[in-house]
């Protein structure tokens, strides 16, 4: 009889490795898309569609755009789902369930109040942390378009000061 092996200590499966490396990113990007109340069930969405189709991703892909473009599709998916809600009589202050760091300040508002292709592309180039490259990726557009987007949208900030 021969000796025991060593034990080799328990590593993480390669999806939750891969959800590790990415869920700080896409909440960030997805709390500048639709808010920190609504960034919850779109950031669950986001990372079980990853999940079911993370086996057929091919090696050479990059992940992080990748995962951007799922959570940039569901935050769309939730924004033209709430045009067809019913809307509440009264308001009820945005608070942030489980982040107290979220990037909800007034610029992060103004931010959502862009238009849909201005929006996406900030969020995803400064709270995703993408390349122009990566952005027009995810928006499924030239690069010069994303840098359009990204460019028109700041412009528009900066002309209209915080309150």
């Amino acid at each position: 009889m021969g000796q025991m092996p060593p034990t080799v200590p328990a590593r993480l499966p390669p999806f939750q490795r891969f959800l590790d490396a990415h869920s700080a990113r896409v909440w960030r990007y997805l709390v500048g898309m639709v808010g920190p109340v609504d960034a919850d069930d779109c950031f669950q969405e986001s990372f079980l569609a990853a999940l079911r189709a993370y086996d057929r991703l091919r090696p050479e892909s990059d992940e992080r755009a990748w995962i951007m473009t799922i959570a940039h599709r569901k935050a769309l998916d939730h924004l033209a789902a709430g045009k067809r809600r019913p809307v509440p009589t009264g308001t009820a202050p945005e608070v942030a369930h489980h982040d107290p760091d979220a990037p909800d300040d007034a610029l992060w508002r103004r931010v959502r109040e862009l238009p849909r292709n201005q929006r996406a592309a900030i969020t995803l180039r400064y709270a995703g942390d993408l390349t122009h490259a990566q952005v027009a990726s995810a928006l499924g557009c030239s690069v010069e378009a994303a840098r359009r987007s990204v460019h028109e949208g700041l412009t528009r900030l900066r002309r209209e000061p915080t309150p």
